[in-house]
């Protein structure tokens, strides 16, 4: 389906070796979709789900929970930690 014109609010530009070009306009023809469309059904999937994989933390049920009660709960702070404290720098 093709995207309507209001939709068209930016240009990207890209070189292609011309073999290229010839292989994704025939699978576009194939899909019935003109190249950007193909190109952008392609794309814009993938860049979600490279996003997701940088920016998305995925636990388990069972570590949601522990991490909810060390959240609710938090440990005293150990001698380790107390001195990490100390050496921080007053500006923080």
């Amino acid at each position: 389906m093709p995207r309507s014109a209001d939709n068209k609010t930016e240009r990207y530009q890209i070189r292609i070796p011309a073999e290229q070009k010839a292989m994704i306009s025939r699978a576009a023809a194939l899909s019935h979709k003109d190249m950007a469309d193909f190109i952008l059904d392609k794309v814009v999937p993938e860049a979600q789900a490279v996003i997701e994989a940088a920016e998305v933390t995925k636990v388990s049920g069972r570590d949601f929970s522990r991490i909810l009660d060390l959240l609710e709960h938090p440990p005293k702070p150990n001698a380790k930690l107390k001195a990490a404290i100390a050496a921080l720098p007053d500006t923080l």
